[in-house]
């Protein structure tokens, strides 16, 4: 079964490097959208229009399931690709839920890009959460370009987090929810300027243990290493440089994993 993962950046990489742990036999594909990240920053016509854009490279390559590991883009277009497509497609949001049900009736505050915490549908997961006085939204698109830069711990990833964690409370905060697949990166910066009751929770698990229902009965059953190709916006990834960069991404998600 060959299974891809789709973000606008190297933030997905999250989902995969987990993936790889939890379905050890099959094959991938990841696609980043280089061209065009961040998408956090752009409107919801350009986001969909690239989303699609994956999605017809993608399905050309003949994958059974298409991961879109971007709260972002899900956002925006996994209705759309769902209406469109009939392959599974399994798609991310903010774990509020788990956050919440880990540490009930308790503060979380959910870090995303601007067009997610901005969009219609956090609120909706909200209000259906019954949540509204529980959960504080922040946006932390920086991060995005900081992560694509492979600047994790510097002084100025630093003292941005300070400034935009600045205006909160802690003391009154359970966890901070990741909510964009990039974010996972920072987990050791965050975890070493925030109290250290703080707990990072992300959509990963929860986004792969949905694939996993979804793709179960068709799984392969080789005992075979998995093999993983990489693609940059439509282009597949060959040079040394290159994939030297993604594995670096890979090592420094063994580090955070554990966070």
């Amino acid at each position: 079964m060959k299974i891809a993962f789709f973000d606008s950046g190297i933030g997905g990489l999250s989902v995969l490097h987990h993936a790889l742990k939890l379905l050890p036999n099959e094959d991938f594909i990841f696609y980043a959208d280089e061209d065009n990240v961040p998408y956090g920053t752009k409107s919801r016509e350009q986001v969909l229009e690239f989303v699609d854009t994956a999605f017809k490279f993608l399905v050309s390559q003949k994958v059974d399931a298409i991961v879109v590991a971007c709260n972002t883009a899900t956002s925006v277009a996994v209705r759309k690709m769902r209406e469109k497509y009939s392959l599974p497609i399994i798609g991310m949001e903010p774990a509020i839920k788990k956050a919440l049900d880990l540490f009930p009736k308790q503060n979380v505050l959910v870090a995303a890009t601007e067009i997610t915490v901005h969009g219609e549908k956090i609120q909706r997961l909200i209000s259906k959460l019954n949540a509204e006085k529980f959960v504080k939204l922040r946006a932390l698109g920086e991060l995005v370009n900081f992560a694509e830069q492979q600047e994790f711990n510097s002084p100025a990833v630093e003292n941005y987090l300070r400034a935009e964690f600045s205006n909160y409370n802690f003391e009154e905060i359970s966890s901070v929810v990741l909510g964009c697949t990039h974010f996972n990166y920072f987990k050791d910066t965050m975890k070493k300027i925030l109290p250290a009751h703080i707990k990072f929770i992300d959509g990963n698990e929860g986004t792969l243990k949905q694939l996993i229902r979804l793709i179960e009965p068709l799984t392969d059953k080789k005992n075979s290493a998995p093999s993983i190709e990489f693609f940059y916006s439509g282009r597949k990834v060959t040079e040394p440089a290159e994939l030297e960069r993604l594995d670096n991404y890979l090592k420094r998600l063994d580090y955070v994993f554990e966070i």
